[in-house]
């Protein structure tokens, strides 16, 4: 059976018609009202700086950290050498690149899953360079209700002064974190005096400028824009959020119905819930929303809301946790699944594999890069004793982190001789290269052409190479 849609012509030209319909307009992008957050202290503000300072620590201190005569991180592209610490890293290992970040992905995935935007709200770049640049603000034009007042009053001497101030602030931040990433690709030692003698190259300039307007645009002006409009964690975070994962969430049924009190009153027997309705919760999330509007995808888990809200409870002599971490289920009161979970088992296991894997590559990956060419003059050539040779070029790349010293042998052809030199040094990311000769009587050499192996090894023996190539004679 076919159901039929009745469809009617509207004649547009009658004004009267046009008139009952109506049509909504709305912009895909929200324009932005600048966010006055509150500043606020209590236990997760406690956390998130225990989070944030190692990470500045790291990220500033690293490339002023030598390790074995260097700089303990630095990746050397025009060398195509990335040290980290005691470990070399060459452009053949950047399949471990690619497992490094298959382990972040699933490690997000998992994270997420069980503690929901933790990244997002303690650790992430963001976020922190974020509060940085908001302690710049509040040192310089005051509290949340001085900077609202500031930024609505006419221009004076003291505006223009705090405004410099603060933008001042913003850009030696701005340039500090620049100057630092640039130092991870091109020696810091040596990038401070270029930068100071005017004698940086066009690279590192470039660089410079591009991240100090990066930082300054992100942290300064786009701020709470790039977590909703740019990063797509926030988009994609539904995929893995289930009613077991740990979120910020508003107590509606402790906290209704919301509404101002005196400390003394007996709200309970007036029908108030606990929430006092302060907008204090409001006004201190970074990204502008209401909690207790529901789970949002703005929302970065920061827990400012649960500071601030336990703050008020404290006052009132309310219990805390009107705003808190906890699950839908929790709040729903249905049994809670926080570990044993199928997504999350299966993500931890894809993880623990990755870990896995990754450490057997790392851990057993060659340290040298041997390559042997024949000699193409010709097949092969016979000298005035009768002996059949054949030419070899060895090119060896040493890859370890220190000088290492190798011997060169032959295998897989029994009555062979190696001549030339057959030991070798080669600092560490040095290539070096020498010709070899294989000599053999031709009543020994069984075919036309024989697999053969040349096998390099270090002194101490930890590393060794077989390196199979070719050995031509005449045709029997």
């Amino acid at each position: 059976m076919n159901a039929k849609i009745p469809l009617e012509n509207i004649d547009t030209s009658d004004a009267d018609v046009v008139q009952q319909i109506d049509i909504e307009e709305f912009d895909l992008y929200e324009k932005r009202e600048k966010i006055y957050t509150r500043n606020i202290r209590g236990f997760f503000q406690r956390v998130r700086i225990l989070t944030g300072w190692p990470l500045l620590m790291a990220y500033f201190g690293l490339p002023w950290v030598n390790w074995g005569g260097r700089q303990s991180v630095l990746f050397d592209a025009p060398n195509d050498q990335f040290h980290i610490f005691g470990l070399t890293l060459w452009p053949e290992d950047f399949v471990l690149l690619a497992a490094i970040l298959i382990i972040a992905a699933f490690a997000l995935l998992a994270v997420t899953t069980w503690l929901g935007r933790v990244w997002c709200g303690y650790t992430c770049p963001q976020t922190v360079w974020t509060s940085i640049f908001m302690w710049a603000e509040q040192i310089t034009e005051g509290s949340r209700n001085a900077r609202i007042r500031l930024d609505h009053s006419p221009w004076s001497i003291n505006k223009v002064l705090r405004k410099t101030a603060k933008h001042s602030l913003w850009l030696g931040v701005s340039l500090v974190t620049a100057l630092t990433f640039v130092g991870y690709f091109s020696p810091m030692r040596e990038l401070i005096p270029s930068l100071f003698s005017f004698s940086l190259s066009g690279w590192e300039t470039f660089w410079i400028l591009f991240f100090v307007v990066a930082t300054y645009g992100n942290a300064g002006w786009l701020r709470e824009q790039v977590c909703k409009y740019m990063c797509p964690y926030a988009r994609f975070q539904a995929v893995m959020f289930d009613s077991d994962t740990l979120i910020v969430s508003y107590d509606a049924e402790r906290g209704e119905s919301r509404g101002a009190r005196k400390k003394e009153l007996d709200h309970k027997a007036a029908g108030l819930g606990d929430c006092i309705d302060c907008q204090v919760c409001v006004q201190v999330c970074p990204v502008g929303i209401d909690i207790r509007d529901g789970l949002q995808y703005e929302c970065i888990n920061c827990a400012l809301c649960i500071d601030a809200c336990d703050e008020v409870m404290d006052k009132m002599a309310y219990p805390k946790g009107l705003i808190r971490y906890t699950t839908e289920n929790r709040l729903q009161h249905k049994q809670e699944h926080r570990v044993l979970r199928p997504k999350l088992i299966g993500y931890t296991a894809v993880l623990t594999a990755m870990v896995v894997v990754f450490c057997l590559i790392l851990f057993n990956r060659d340290l040298v890069d041997v390559d042997i060419s024949r000699d193409r003059g010709a097949l092969y050539y016979q000298t005035a004793d009768g002996l059949i040779e054949n030419g070899y070029r060895l090119k060896l790349l040493n890859m370890a982190a220190d000088t290492q010293h190798y011997q060169i042998a032959l295998s897989g052809l029994e009555g062979a001789v190696l001549l030339g030199n057959t030991s070798l040094t080669a600092p560490p990311g040095h290539q070096a290269e020498i010709l070899m000769r294989v000599q053999i009587e031709p009543n020994k050499l069984l075919a036309a052409q024989v697999p053969i192996e040349f096998v390099i090894a270090s002194e101490d023996q930890t590393i060794r190479v077989f390196e199979e190539t070719r050995f031509m004679g005449p045709l029997q």
